[in-house]
């Protein structure tokens, strides 16, 4: 089974994003969500940097829905700022 990846460019929300290697980072950043059979890894890093980080509460359990669907809802949260990590996010089903 192979791997679905996506990626998008966004601000993150008020409080930043809460990373499991350097804590909250905050600004523009890249999000890139990939679905591995049952497994979905969300990780960011800095635009433009070379370093990624996991967030905080990834890997999640996969939703029955669809992985570009996914990915949105994940970047729509960013937007609304993830201080908390992946704590309390619901994937759509």
């Amino acid at each position: 089974m192979g791997a679905e990846a996506y990626q998008s460019n966004v601000v993150a929300g008020p409080g930043g994003v809460m990373t499991e290697e350097v804590g909250v980072i905050t600004g523009e950043v890249t999000v890139r969500t990939v679905v591995v059979g049952e497994l979905v890894t969300v990780r960011v890093q800095y635009l433009d940097a070379d370093e990624w980080y996991e967030v905080e509460g990834s890997p999640l359990g996969r939703a029955t829905g669809p992985g570009p669907r996914l990915h949105q809802e994940i970047v729509q949260a960013v937007r609304r700022g993830m201080p908390d990590g992946l704590t309390g996010f619901h994937p759509p089903t």
